[in-house]
């Protein structure tokens, strides 16, 4: 059991998340299951609920125990660099705020791992994703507004969740979107003809009122539409075409990049693009293209 003192202080540092760095809620869930995972085992690992003033004791052993003892429960590496990740981030927190030395925690060494490379689709697959998505529906609207959402995440590089957040006062769409990504960082993205017409003939087509502070994109039967419903589309999409099934709406958002990348766009210019806050996170892509081109290599070279 957590003591009253730890979720309290939990409870503040999630607040502190919320309003001064604009963390999602997906993100704020996934912190609060990490963050009361460790101070679980903490209080089971030490046999009595730990207040602040025990927390700020927390040695080098009992990083240690708390990580074997996480791992053993069939927790990948990529999934642990995340939780210590959390805790560390509440730990430098509590110890602002507390006045003590968070060196065991902070200096616990996250577990490495190998990190996935996007999967983007081929510039000819991609063009027919959304060739194709329009026939997934035979209500015409619906098929509008889901080839539209598509040609969103690709032409534009969006995250679902961006696409589905504009409003009915974004259109008709100008030549530039104002997106609010991740963290609530804004970035200027580029709207090229096509996916303007796309929704045009969308929001011609769409039977719902469609109102400046509602939902640009609605449902079936109104109100805004689910990620889910995009999805399924793909996956209808995907299994048509046989590609993968790492062919979902995010990887055409990985496309728009990829495709920007091998045909000479700058890294950085493409990092603000897609609204990452670190370069690093764009750097992938280079990876992508390198992992192609040993791909080519390995294929063709005589000596290969």
């Amino acid at each position: 059991m957590i003591s009253p003192a730890a979720r309290d202080a939990l409870a503040l540092w999630l607040d502190h998340q919320r309003a001064l760095r604009g963390a999602a809620a997906n993100t704020i869930t996934a912190y609060t299951g990490d963050v009361t995972e460790f101070l679980t085992f903490i209080t089971q690992h030490k046999g009595e609920p730990q207040g602040l003033g025990a927390l700020a004791q927390i040695t080098t052993s009992d990083m240690r125990a708390w990580m074997a003892h996480t791992r053993g429960h069939d927790v990948g590496a990529r999934s642990l660099a995340r939780k210590l990740s959390a805790v560390k981030s509440f730990v430098r927190w509590l110890a602002e705020r507390e006045g003590f030395e968070p060196t065991a925690v902070l200096a616990t060494r996250s577990p490495k791992f190998q990190r996935k490379l996007p999967r983007p689709l081929s510039v000819e697959a991609a063009k027919n994703v959304i060739d194709t998505a329009e026939f997934q529906s035979l209500t015409p609207w619906i098929a509008a507004r889901d080839q539209a959402v598509i040609t969103l995440l690709y032409g534009c590089g969006l995250r679902i969740s961006e696409a589905l957040s504009l409003t009915g006062a974004d259109a008709p769409l100008a030549t530039t979107l104002r997106i609010t990504g991740k963290g609530g960082k804004e970035r200027l993205v580029p709207v090229l003809p096509a996916a303007r017409d796309a929704v045009d003939a969308y929001t011609r087509a769409c039977p719902h009122p469609i109102e400046a502070d509602g939902p640009l994109f609605m449902g079936a039967r109104g109100g805004k539409l689910a990620p889910r419903a995009i999805q399924s589309v793909m996956a209808s999409v995907r299994a048509q075409l046989g590609l993968p099934a790492t062919a979902t709406p995010h990887a055409m958002r990985h496309s728009f990049a990829t495709h920007l990348l091998n045909a000479g766009g700058d890294l950085r210019a493409i990092q603000e693009l897609l609204g990452h806050a670190s370069l690093s996170t764009t750097q992938a892509y280079t990876g992508v293209d390198t992992a192609r081109l040993m791909e080519i290599y390995a294929r063709a070279h005589p000596k290969a």
